[in-house]
């Protein structure tokens, strides 16, 4: 692996009986960088995840994390990782600081003189926005309060590399808005690299570095959102109105279009929107290109989804 990869994925693949579900999906992360993982139910998101966290044995590949394989590391490797799972319904009679403070101690062993563990109990509390609620027992948390324990759990160890599996379901906007935060000072202050999964487009966009898509147990994409939008298209749809009538046209450079359209049309031009290709549109399209088994290398084929998909 080399030595600024901190996630090394290469030709991964997992066969149930005689079902295959993951079909060589290949990827990298550096030190400090955000991915999310997206696709659909059943696209191989969270078999994935769980053979880089050590949990599920694969059939086939290699894998690296932080420099081991996750089906052989020990202890030692685990305690530099976090994962928050979906949902984690023990220790319900714990109170909030309590526990937080109880599950600190199991990562103490392991601390460096770059990076002290346990992460500080009230420091971390703070974090996750649950200050006023240290001496709440957990089980009296609302859904929205006891995510963000998960995640406080997740990182008690201050890990190196963060799984987070929708981490903000049950969020309300603040809580999402806060988590956001605190996933880029995670990333760029503690430089801990993390993998997320969720169905929020938006919030991927917001915060990843890089964005791969995941279909029918395939990496069919892997960029930046803005990457990935040039991809599916090189022209933008400029719409606009003019003496009633709404227009709609394709431009290659839309900032020249729209200032000939004022050229020639002056301040009749009204409405005026221009429209690139978002992550949603490259996501649908891109899915429903690989579901088809259309080829994922043509470009044109690409751009014909997305009108489609669009």
């Amino acid at each position: 692996m080399p030595e600024d990869f901190i996630l090394d994925v290469r030709d991964l693949r997992m066969r149930y009986g005689r079902t295959d579900v993951l079909h060589g999906v290949t990827f990298a992360a550096r030190r400090g960088e955000v991915l999310a993982l997206l696709g659909p139910n059943g696209a191989g998101k969270t078999t994935t995840i769980e053979i880089l966290e050590g949990f599920r044995m694969r059939s086939a590949g290699q894998v690296s994390v932080l420099g081991e394989d996750p089906a052989h590391a020990g202890e030692a490797w685990r305690a530099r990782i976090g994962v928050v799972l979906q949902s984690w319904r023990d220790h319900t009679r714990w109170h909030v600081r309590e526990l937080l403070t109880h599950l600190g101690r199991y990562y103490a062993p392991y601390a460096t003189a770059d990076r002290p563990r346990p992460w500080d109990a009230d420091e971390l509390l703070a974090a996750v926005g649950l200050t006023e609620l240290a001496g709440q027992k957990i089980r009296r948390l609302s859904g929205g309060q006891r995510r963000r324990l998960d995640v406080a759990i997740g990182i008690v160890g201050r890990p190196e590399v963060l799984f987070l599996d929708e981490p903000t379901a049950g969020f309300d906007p603040r809580a999402r808005r806060d988590f956001h935060d605190l996933v880029h000072r995670l990333s760029d202050r503690e430089d801990a690299t993390i993998l997320l999964t969720t169905h929020d487009l938006d919030e991927a966009e917001k915060l990843a570095d890089r964005i791969l898509i995941i279909a029918s147990g395939r990496i069919v994409a892997d960029g930046s959102a803005d990457e990935l939008s040039r991809r599916m298209s090189t022209q933008a749809e400029v719409r606009w109105s003019r003496d009633g009538q709404r227009f709609v046209h394709s431009a290659d450079d839309p900032t020249r279009f729209v200032r000939n359209l004022f050229r020639q049309y002056g301040e009749s031009v009204e409405e005026l929107e221009v429209r690139r290709a978002s992550l949603e549109d490259t996501y649908m399209a891109l899915v429903q290109q690989a579901e088809s088994g259309a080829d994922l290398t043509d470009d044109t084929t690409i751009r014909k989804f997305s009108v489609v998909a669009g």
